[in-house]
């Protein structure tokens, strides 16, 4: 049976390599490589994976951010995460953004191809270094969907994305030409930003997007 894969990951030999493991099997193919979530999010829009292969640490569009409008986007299309964090808050916010599948790297040679077989068939596979706190967020995904204590929640998809673009370094000129907006929008979205986190310096800005994992710290 044919299964067409979306590969995200911004390092070339990762995805090289995860190329190589999905393409072992007969009928498997990569349909598609991103070196960013903006370009697998694009990607999946125009091609309508079967499966996305995400890093959450990706530049411009970390993995949260890019399972939640890929989904949106292509709705038939299955995330797998594969990252090396296993960090409780992380696979919950991924699970919220629709995520149905989450492995570690370090565990990619045994549990990939168990894991893509799994989302093939609509069923969730979750490393089992994370199985228990994903089963347990899955079944509170409605009250965490409402939850006042998502930070992120304060902030609308857009914001989230200028977030990240801001504290990777960007200026309001680069912000406004990855997103394809006027800077003069940039500059009201920032100002909104800094306004509605009480945040009053680009360092606290990075500080917050270290903090809900918009990015790396």
């Amino acid at each position: 049976m044919l299964l067409r894969v979306l590969v995200a990951d911004d390092h070339s030999v990762v995805r090289a390599g995860l190329r190589s493991l999905i393409e072992s099997r007969p009928g498997w193919q990569v349909c598609a490589e991103a070196v960013n979530g903006r370009e697998a999010v694009d990607s999946a829009a125009k091609l309508k994976p079967d499966i996305a292969v995400l890093d959450v640490s990706m530049p411009v569009l970390n993995g949260i951010e890019a399972t939640r409008q890929l989904r949106k986007h292509s709705p038939e299309t299955e995330v797998l995460i594969l990252t090396m964090h296993d960090a409780d808050q992380m696979v919950q916010q991924l699970i919220e953004a629709g995520c149905r599948g989450y492995i570690l790297k370090d565990d990619a040679d045994r549990n990939l191809l168990a894991a893509l077989d799994s989302l093939r068939r609509h069923k969730p596979f979750f490393s089992s270094r994370v199985a228990a706190g994903a089963a347990g967020f899955s079944r509170a995904g409605a009250e965490f969907s409402h939850s006042p204590r998502r930070a992120r929640g304060r902030l609308t998809q857009r914001e989230r994305e200028i977030v990240q673009l801001l504290a990777e370094g960007k200026s309001n000129k680069e912000v406004a030409g990855v997103l394809g907006i006027s800077v003069r929008t940039a500059e009201t979205h920032r100002s909104n930003i800094m306004l509605k986190l009480d945040i009053h310096s680009v360092v606290d800005l990075v500080r917050y997007a270290v903090r809900n994992r918009i990015i790396e710290g």
